[in-house]
């Protein structure tokens, strides 16, 4: 299985993974790609949730809206690979990883981002998928109940008492992915969600995740805001990097603005390789929104 991209380099190997489900990893997903594309790069993706297949009904979603509008939208070059039906558990995942190694080297030698989205649950294809990352995005939503997922905690004292199952599991994925090629895997934890108030609990759980995060080796990072415009994107297949497309006439408010920037700040931490940062795009532009994406957007 090779990485080599697009232009002879390596392909970069983003997957976002957690075994918990509603942490918003296909949005973030989703929007990582729009704003890849968005910026010049070639971006193959795979679904590995072939259940409820939440990114490749984004990018259906996608095409459906950009074909009935006449939007030439940025599509990735999408795969979504099915957990195998096999009655042995040997036979299955011998058919999963033919198919991923199949599928994961053809995108990554025809494209310079590959961006894999996990199922919220462990399986033999979240697997595969964690040891093939150069940067592993992490979504959490800002509580305990979420932590949870990472470590565990002393409830009178806060202090950590370990790593949790999905830490192992990462861990695992760090050993695999050093044996297989000498790669080093970013692991980048998403805090989603976000309260604007300085609660208690909120600072507790920032402070244990600092602690967890030297303790086990990963990143933190800002995530998104609890937005009502993220979830009623969706149906159109839409993005917030969309709105400013060439040949489609958008007017963005605020949360919009805000939400915006918040894709960007996470993209500046995660400090991929090969993209350029836009320095001349106005935080407060305000431009006349298209009756069809005006729809899609506030979800009417």
């Amino acid at each position: 299985m090779t990485n080599k991209g697009a232009d002879g380099g390596s392909a970069h190997i983003v997957v976002l993974g957690n075994e918990k489900g509603g942490s918003g990893k296909t949005t973030t997903a989703m929007h990582l790609i729009a704003l890849l594309l968005h910026e010049g790069a070639r971006v193959g993706s795979i679904d590995l949730d072939g259940r409820q297949r939440s990114l490749t009904r984004y990018v259906e979603n996608r095409k459906a809206w950009a074909e009935a509008n006449g939007v030439n939208l940025v599509m990735p070059d999408h795969i979504v690979i099915p957990r195998s039906e096999a009655d042995s558990v040997a036979e299955a995942q011998a058919i999963e990883k033919m198919a991923f190694e199949q599928s994961f080297s053809r995108l990554a030698a025809e494209n310079d981002f590959v961006v894999i989205d996990c199922p919220g649950a462990d399986s033999y294809l979240s697997r595969l998928g964690h040891a093939a990352a150069d940067t592993l995005i992490t979504p959490m939503n800002d509580s305990f109940v979420d932590f949870d997922l990472l470590g565990r905690v002393d409830p009178q004292s806060w202090k950590i008492k370990g790593p949790s199952l999905y830490s192992e599991m990462v861990w695992d994925a760090r050993k695999r992915r050093v044996m297989q090629d000498g790669g080093k895997i970013d692991w980048v934890v998403m805090r989603n969600r976000l309260s604007t108030l300085a609660a208690k609990n909120k600072r507790r759980v920032e402070s244990v995740l600092e602690a967890l995060a030297a303790r086990i080796g990963f990143r933190l990072a800002p995530g998104v805001g609890e937005r009502v415009i993220f979830r009623e994107m969706f149906p159109s297949g839409l993005t917030l990097l969309d709105l400013r497309q060439e040949g489609v006439d958008t007017q963005m408010s605020m949360s919009h603005v805000a939400a915006r920037a918040e894709v960007r700040a996470l993209l500046d931490v995660l400090d991929l390789p090969r993209t350029r940062k836009n320095t001349d795009e106005p935080a407060d532009v305000q431009m006349e929104m298209s009756p069809a994406v005006e729809q899609a957007a506030n979800g009417s």
